[in-house]
């Protein structure tokens, strides 16, 4: 019978090159280390809640593990190491160790990080960010509308719009509300904010507020169709009189956003060029208008020629000067 013989320095190499591969991270448009780099107060308070998860978890296993180690050392048969003792039947220390450290971590965790994290990190009110509320502040309001396959923020305040481009000023809470005109999908930029479902007919609640000026990525972090790998939006935090300037800049282009303008604007579109549109006047009211046609029942409808071919429909799509 042929036997194929062991290589072990094959397997060593294979081993050593396995770290390499998370190189090619690097080349990902989006990344999974981004939430090991928070910038945002609520995505850096989420991240030491997790850390304090983790830390108490892998105590505890770790704590087992050495002790499975021990006792199979201490008590391996011939080695006379322990005494064998075949009456023993009960040890008070033992109960009080194996049901202790289990109802300790358990109450520390339910208090430190599933009560005080919940409030702390809760999209719709996060003490994080609202407990340092001054009562005359500026927090900026902003009203988030996913389509397919865009995102589009209206900021009320200064009665503008700017498709696929988010810019915030630093040190300022920014409060969103969000909906959807066709699937559900998430809202997420992974360093600065939490993930948040962002559903059709329906509104939803997050909030933001970072010290670091700098740029940032949020995605769509829900599969929601064919155009949902260039679902992106650029997220720009900048210092106050930087986004007083940009404003000003957004607020003289050309763009009106009505009621008939956002539906054009909602017809299903891929992004593939990031492009960022500005919009200086929104119709008053329109993110409740969007949520209540929604409701009932007004839809964008996705031509079958996108899915069947995609490529051609890119064409098509840059012949309408929509690229």
């Amino acid at each position: 019978m042929f036997t194929r013989k062991w290589q072990p320095l094959r397997w060593v190499r294979y081993v050593a090159l396995a770290p390499l591969l998370l190189l090619l991270n690097g080349c990902a448009t989006h990344s999974i280390w981004w939430i090991f780099d928070p910038h945002g107060v609520g995505a850096k308070a989420s991240f030491d809640y997790m850390m304090i998860d983790v830390a108490v978890m892998l105590g505890i296993v770790g704590l087992t593990a050495i002790m499975i180690v021990w006792f199979m050392w201490r008590y391996h048969k011939g080695k006379n190491r322990g005494t064998y003792d075949g009456k023993w039947a009960h040890s008070t220390t033992i109960e009080v160790f194996v049901w202790g450290i289990p109802i300790v971590a358990v109450g520390f965790l339910s208090w430190v990080v599933a009560i005080n994290g919940s409030f702390a990190v809760n999209p719709y009110n996060p003490t994080v960010i609202t407990r340092h509320l001054k009562p005359h502040g500026d927090p900026i309001e902003v009203d988030v509308i996913a389509t397919d396959w865009q995102w589009l923020f209206i900021y009320p305040q200064y009665h503008m719009a700017v498709a696929n481009e988010l810019v915030v000023p630093a040190h300022t809470p920014i409060f969103f509300k969000l909906t959807s005109t066709a699937v559900t999908t998430d809202f997420f930029v992974p360093q600065l904010l939490g993930m948040i479902d962002v559903m059709p007919g329906m509104r939803t609640k997050d909030a933001l507020e970072s010290d670091s000026i700098g740029r940032y990525q949020g995605v769509a972090a829900n599969y929601c169709g064919a155009g949902t790998s260039w679902m992106l939006f650029k997220t720009r935090v900048v210092s106050k009189s930087e986004f007083a300037s940009w404003v000003h800049h957004a607020q003289q282009s050309t763009g009106n956003l009505t009621v008939a303008g956002f539906n054009r604007f909602a017809e299903p579109y891929i992004n593939i060029n990031n492009k960022v549109e500005y919009f200086s006047q929104v119709q008053k009211g329109l993110f409740n208008q969007v949520i209540l046609e929604v409701m009932q029942g007004r839809k964008w409808p996705l031509p079958m020629f996108m899915t069947e071919n995609m490529v051609g429909y890119l064409k098509k799509q840059a012949a309408e000067h929509r690229a």
